[in-house]
C-alpha cells in the first residue's frame, strides 16, 4: 500500500509540543519542504534532537528563527548565532552531546539497548549528573537512549511502499533517526514504482516509514 500524502497533512499530524528528530549535518540531509511547513502552520514548543542547528535561515535554523523551539539536543550550535542569543536569554534549552555520543544515543533507542557505554566525557562538564561504571580500569559514562514521537527525514529516493536510498553525505543522521522515532515522515526527493530501487541499495526498510512526502516532481 502506498504511504504517499501531502505535505500538509503530514505536519498537520505533528502535535504543539511534539519531540522531533529531524535528519541533517549543516542543513545537509534535512527535509527542507517539512521545515518550511512546519513553520507555515506554526507548530510550537518543540523539542528537537539533530546534529545541529545550521544557520539562520537555513533547515532547522528556519524553526530556530521562528521560535518554534522550545529545546534542542545537539552537538553543537556554534554556526547559528540566533541559538545562541536564544540560549542566553533563556528562550530556549540547549542540551550538547559529543557527535559520537548523540549518534549512539540514536541508534540505541532505535535498536531497544538500555543504555550507551562510552569514556567520552568523563571527567568534563558532559559527565555532570550522570552515572559512571568503571569496566578494566577505566571509568565510562551511561548514557541513556534517546527517542522521539517523529522522526523527519531526507530521501535521495524511495519507492511507494516507503523504502529508501539517500545521496553520499545526506545519509548521516537520517537512516539511524528512522529507526529511533514512533513516527516517520520522510520527505523524497524522487519517488518511483516499487522495483525501481534495487534492494542492495535500500538504505531504510519500508516497514519502518509512516507517510511519504513527496517533491512535485516526483512521479506520480
Amino acid at each position: 500500500m502506498s504511504k504517499i500524502t501531502n505535505l500538509q497533512d503530514a505536519v498537520a499530524a505533528i502535535p504543539d509540543g511534539a519531540v522531533l528528530m529531524i535528519g541533517g549535518f549543516m542543513g545537509a540531509g534535512t527535509p527542507p519542504d517539512l521545515m518550511n511547513e512546519l513553520v507555515r502552520q506554526g507548530k510550537r514548543d518543540l523539542t528537537v534532537i539533530a546534529n545541529d542547528t545550521a544557520r539562520p535561515g537555513v533547515g532547522i535554523g528556519k524553526l530556530i528563527d521562528a521560535k518554534l523551539v522550545k529545546r534542542v539536543i545537539v552537538s553543537h550550535i556554534g554556526t547559528n548565532p540566533e541559538t545562541q542569543r536564544q540560549m542566553i536569554a533563556d528562550e530556549i534549552e540547549v542540551e550538547l552531546v559529543p557527535q559520537g555520543t548523540l549518534a549512539e544515543r540514536v541508534r540505541a533507542g532505535g535498536f531497544g539497548l538500555g543504555a550507551v557505554v562510552t569514556p567520552t566525557g568523563v571527567g568534563t562538564v558532559v559527565a555532570e549528573g550522570k552515572q559512571t561504571i568503571d569496566i578494566d580500569g577505566r571509568t565510562f559514562l551511561v548514557e541513556r537512549p534517546l527517542k522521539a514521537d517523529f522522526a523527519l527525514v531526507n530521501a535521495r529516493r524511495a519507492d511507494y511502499l516507503g523504502n529508501l536510498e539517500y545521496s553520499f553525505t545526506a545519509r548521516n543522521f537520517n537512516p539511524l533517526m528512522a529507526l529511533a522515532a514512533e513516527t516517520v515522515i520522510v520527505e523524497a526527493e524522487e519517488v518511483v514504482p516499487v522495483g525501481v530501487i534495487s534492494p542492495d541499495t535500500v538504505v531504510t526498510p519500508s516497514v519502518v516509514v509512516d507517510l511519504l512526502v513527496p517533491k512535485e516532481s516526483c512521479h506520480g
